[in-house]
Order: C-alpha cells, then sequence, then structure tokens
C-alpha cells in the first residue's frame, strides 16, 4: 500500500508539473523515525527552499506521508491530558492538520510549540493563548467558525442551493449531557455543502490549499457535527491521517467520498489556512 501512494503522489505531482519542485522532500529520512532535535533540523530548510506558505504546506504533506497514525494523541504535558503539545512521530485527522500548520510556520521545535497554542487553543479575556484541557478547540465545527487561523469559506464558494444548515448546540448530547466535561456549550446554526452535491465547479473555487471537514448527521445527537477533516491540495488530493489505512495517506478526494456505492459522510466544510501573523 505504501507503494501505492507513492505511485499517486508521484503521477499526481508529475501531472501537474510539480515533480522537480517537490522532489527534494523524497530525499528526506521519514519524519516519524527523527527525534525533535532531528526533525526541526529540517524546518528551517523548508522555509528557504518553499518561502510560499501554501507550497510549504504542500511539502510538509508529501514529507509526512505514511506516519503512523494515533488517536487522540496530542494534550497539554500536564493536568488532564499529558500527551505532547506537538509531535511528528504520531497523527490523528485534526492532530496532522494542525501540527502540520505549526510546522509550516516555524524554524524550530519550540517555535512550532508556540505556533501551536494559537490553533489548538483559545484565547483568554487577555487575548492570550495558554494550553489547557479546557481552553481546547475540541470541536472541529467551533475552531472553523471562531479560530481565524482555520476560517470557514463554506457559503462564499457555495449559493443556497448547495447548502444545508443545522441548528445545534455544541458539547450538549440530545440526551441533555455534555459530550465533553468542559463546562461549555456553544448554540450554533451551521452551513454544509451536501455532499451529493459537490462538484468540479465547486472545488475550482477553493484555493489551491485549503481544510477540507466532513459532516455527519448521525453525530448530531452527540453535540458533535464533524467527524473527520484534512488538507486539500490542488482541488484534489485529499491528505489525512486515515484510521482506515493506519497512516497519514493523499487521495482523490472525488474518488474517496464512496465507500463501494455508499457515501462516507453527509456534508463538507472548507476552510482557510491562516498563518499567525496573518490574524
Amino acid at each position: 500500500m505504501n507503494k501505492i501512494f507513492s505511485l499517486f503522489i508521484l503521477f499526481f505531482f508529475s501531472c501537474n508539473g510539480f515533480a522537480s519542485s517537490y522532489s527534494w522532500v523524497e530525499t528526506l529520512p521519514k519524519p516519524w523515525t527523527l527525534s525533535e532535535d532531528e526533525f526541526e533540523t529540517f524546518l528551517p530548510q523548508f522555509l528557504s527552499r518553499y518561502p510560499n506558505y501554501l507550497n510549504r504546506l504542500k511539502a510538509l504533506n508529501i514529507w509526512r506521508l505514511n506516519t503512523p497514525y494515533g488517536l487522540y494523541c496530542l494534550g497539554e504535558e500536564s493536568g488532564q491530558d499529558k500527551d505532547p503539545i506537538i509531535r511528528n512521530d504520531s497523527s490523528d485527522c485534526t492532530v496532522h492538520v494542525l501540527t502540520t500548520m505549526a510546522f509550516a510556520e516555524s524554524s524550530s521545535y519550540l517555535e512550532a510549540k508556540k505556533v501551536m497554542r494559537n490553533i489548538h487553543y483559545k484565547k483568554n479575556k487577555d487575548g492570550k493563548s495558554s494550553a489547557t484541557y479546557e481552553s481546547r478547540w475540541h470541536f472541529t465545527s467551533d475552531r472553523l467558525l471562531n479560530n481565524p487561523q482555520t476560517p470557514d469559506i463554506t457559503s462564499s464558494i457555495a449559493n443556497d442551493d448547495y447548502l444545508e444548515t443545522v441548528r445545534i448546540e455544541l458539547n450538549k448530547k440530545k440526551n441533555g449531557q455534555p459530550f465533553l466535561n468542559l463546562n461549555w456549550t456553544s448554540k450554533e446554526e451551521i452551513k454544509y455543502i451536501s455532499i451529493e452535491k459537490l462538484d468540479r465547479q465547486l472545488l475550482n473555487k477553493l484555493p489551491e490549499v485549503c481544510g477540507i471537514a466532513f459532516v455527519k448527521k448521525s453525530y448530531f445527537k452527540l453535540g458533535l457535527v464533524i467527524a473527520h477533516e484534512g488538507f486539500l491540495v490542488d482541488k484534489r488530493t485529499f491528505f489525512h491521517a486515515s484510521s482506515e489505512y493506519n497512516k497519514t495517506v493523499a487521495v482523490d478526494l472525488m474518488s474517496y467520498l464512496k465507500d463501494e456505492d455508499n457515501y462516507r459522510f453527509d456534508g463538507l466544510m472548507f476552510y482557510k489556512l491562516n498563518k499567525s501573523s496573518e490574524n
């Protein structure tokens, strides 16, 4: 399976004229095998070789292919969740998105950890982010609606004919109990594109690299909206940490949407990727 994904990436980027631009990435050691000290030696090289932020995100996505999957593998290094604030040896879907964004903006591991505090944690009343379990962006839909680093752009690319709306109280299950013990809920009106209405015309309106999040209606009763997320590159290729393959993979988006004859999800949201300095 590794060979299949490698051939897909080689074919895709060759067809789009990117093979020479990203061939350097293929020469690097596998990132999940590196210590933090070893890993950070490559971050300045990504910054110099790919000065454009979106191109750097592409390069890092290619480098991180086949990273082992690990569910809920980030934490605050203290308190309720002692997992690392950032890591390069394991990813789940949200972890892959956020850590790749942080690495793309950083020249060291320490700098990437600081960026993760901005991406992964809500600001307090003084406008500062600190790594606590309670302040973490636990819900992707909440993050897309309210975090300026990953702002929702769904309604800007799709008119009402393509959209559905869910009115939901995040983190409140149908039985009234919280999904997570956060002492927090949020009533939201969330627009998403119906999965069966996604077409090439819509995809062509997207940035060359953006985030994509998948809606599952069966999750609404749990106070959740989003079931999965990842990067969409060049309006076609979906990079994501896959529980199905137990690693980070790249697939053709339109082919991925269905599992045999059934859609995997009910809808989609798209979001822009901003650096901390752009907020």
